[in-house]
């Protein structure tokens, strides 16, 4: 299983970069091209799949707030950072700098954009209790119980009482899960003892919509 210090984003990034170059790029046509803009597009786009449609309209944008501050956990190329761009400040956090080196290359140019390395599951140059809203979505699902556990405990130092987290994880109850090596073993039993054991309360939840894992929404 994947811990903090696998390779397994950055190979996926830099395999997304070769294919994405120009001689591949114009040999596999424009359609392609236009298909993978960001990195992380491969594996579904929000605005075109419907379960993601679904995580997008339920638990992204109804919580996007332009006088309040999101942090967005492991956003890689920002296949959902796009979304979040409405709030007052967005930190974007990741422990690997060459992917919050490609995600700068592609919103970098948005002001109220922070790039964040943290050390694994801390959150440096974010004040305590002054983020409105947290999510991940691709990060999670790699990360076993006692990494899920420490960034719990982290993110309840940098929540605000009345914030909204959400958090996509594995859900080895599914069969694309279980198929999934670089999945851990996490189940939505398992989540919901780790939320509630860390101090928080479960708002909402989805089991069925994705395929592979499952989301949960909380609060301190």
């Amino acid at each position: 299983m994947p811990g903090l210090n696998t390779t397994l984003h950055l190979d996926m990034l830099r395999r997304w970069r070769h294919e994405n170059a120009l001689g591949e790029r114009l040999s596999r046509g424009l359609r392609l091209i236009f298909r993978k803009q960001l990195y992380g597009l491969e594996w579904g786009d929000p605005d075109v799949v419907s379960p993601l449609q679904f995580i997008r309209d339920e638990y992204v944008l109804p919580f996007v707030n332009s006088a309040q501050v999101a942090v967005e956990i492991g956003p890689g190329g920002g296949r959902w950072t796009r979304y979040l761009l409405g709030f007052k400040t967005l930190y974007a956090v990741d422990f690997h700098q060459e992917l919050l080196d490609q995600l700068k290359r592609n919103f970098g140019r948005h002001r109220n954009i922070r790039f964040i390395k943290n050390g694994g599951t801390d959150f440096p140059e974010i004040a305590p209790e002054s983020v409105d809203y947290i999510f991940s979505f691709g990060t999670f699902v790699h990360l076993e119980l006692d990494l899920i556990e420490r960034y719990l405990e982290a993110m309840r130092m940098i929540a605000k009482p009345d914030a909204n987290i959400v958090i996509q994880y594995a859900d080895k109850n599914k069969i694309m899960a279980q198929l999934n090596q670089g999945f851990s073993q996490n189940t939505p039993d398992r989540m919901r003892a780790a939320v509630l054991a860390a101090g928080y309360r479960i708002l909402g939840e989805d089991t069925t919509s994705l395929w592979h894992s499952s989301v949960i929404r909380f609060a301190k």
